[in-house]
């Protein structure tokens, strides 16, 4: 097995860029959901609610820090974070997190962009947030994904999803739809279910938690359109979860780095530990 793809998304909900390298920090990959948009009062917005969000593109700019937002049509903007007094209080579903808000030129800029009143937040040296201690352990730091540091994806389980759309007549439909970090050329579907830790370039990765997948499965990743073909359908044929404790369709695995280091595109992927039940699915008949 090997690393078939490596990814980071430097806005959250935003589009993702494509990496041959990337840094493994306790974090995950550096620069990968440290900004944020969110209303007034700090509550945050993904493309769950603000479908807009899949056109904006933030990439760094040159090594001076900056980074540039754009909007294809709309234009765009560079922007720093260089006043690290000037917070905004927010929250990412139970976390409240004190983040570096941008200036008040780039708020109007992207409030104009998405036609929404919203705010631009970054997760700088200040700013502090765990995992959930039940799945990722003590003291497991993150940035504004979701839950945890990395995902996981295979080749084999898109394959196997996209089986399965075809024999009930659906489009098949791509890997950025499930906005993995890292995605592992493995031709077995759903071999994931069964890993406990696997090691790249030194790094072991702990699998947590299986990730529940919601509506934005169904968007195209450079528009936000819902008019596409959407594998919510065929998830809930062949990966509904049997654990109450992730309710819902599954597909990827939330993983934990336990050290640092780089991995790179063509990486060997070895696995360390095993569950030796994998994750309960539910079957429909």
């Amino acid at each position: 097995m090997r690393i078939s793809e490596l990814n980071h998304y430097p806005l959250k909900s935003g589009r993702g860029i494509t990496l041959q390298t990337a840094e493994i920090t306790a974090t995950g990959i550096p620069g990968d959901r440290v900004m944020m948009v969110t209303g007034p009062d700090g509550s945050f917005f993904t493309q769950r609610d603000l479908q807009a969000l899949a056109q904006v593109k933030a990439a760094p700019v040159d090594a001076s820090g900056a980074t540039r937002l754009a909007i294809d049509g709309k234009g765009e903007i560079d922007i720093t974070f260089d006043t690290p007094d000037r917070r905004l209080d927010v929250v990412v579903w139970k976390s409240s997190v004190s983040a570096a808000l941008a200036d008040d030129v780039t708020n109007a800029t992207l409030s104009k962009w998405l036609d929404r009143d919203v705010r631009l937040v970054f997760f700088d040296a200040r700013a502090s947030r765990t995992a959930t201690a039940e799945w990722a352990g003590d003291n497991s730091p993150v940035t504004f994904a979701d839950g945890y540091q990395v995902l996981v994806t295979t080749t084999g389980s898109l394959a196997a999803l996209n089986a399965n759309m075809a024999a009930n007549g659906e489009e098949p439909v791509g890997m950025d739809r499930f906005r993995p970090n890292i995605v592992i050329d493995h031709d077995e579907p759903w071999a994931e279910d069964n890993w406990a830790a696997i090691e790249i370039g030194g790094i072991r990765f702990d699998f947590v938690k299986p990730c529940a997948r919601c509506i934005m499965t169904t968007q195209d990743q450079q528009t936000g359109s819902r008019d596409v073909p959407s594998p919510m359908s065929a998830m809930g044929r062949i990966r509904m979860s049997g654990d109450r404790r992730v309710p819902g369709p599954l597909f990827g695995w939330n993983a934990v780095p336990r050290s640092t280091g780089k991995v790179s595109l063509g990486d060997t992927v070895t696995i360390l530990e095993e569950r030796a039940e994998g994750w309960a699915i539910k079957r429909r008949a």
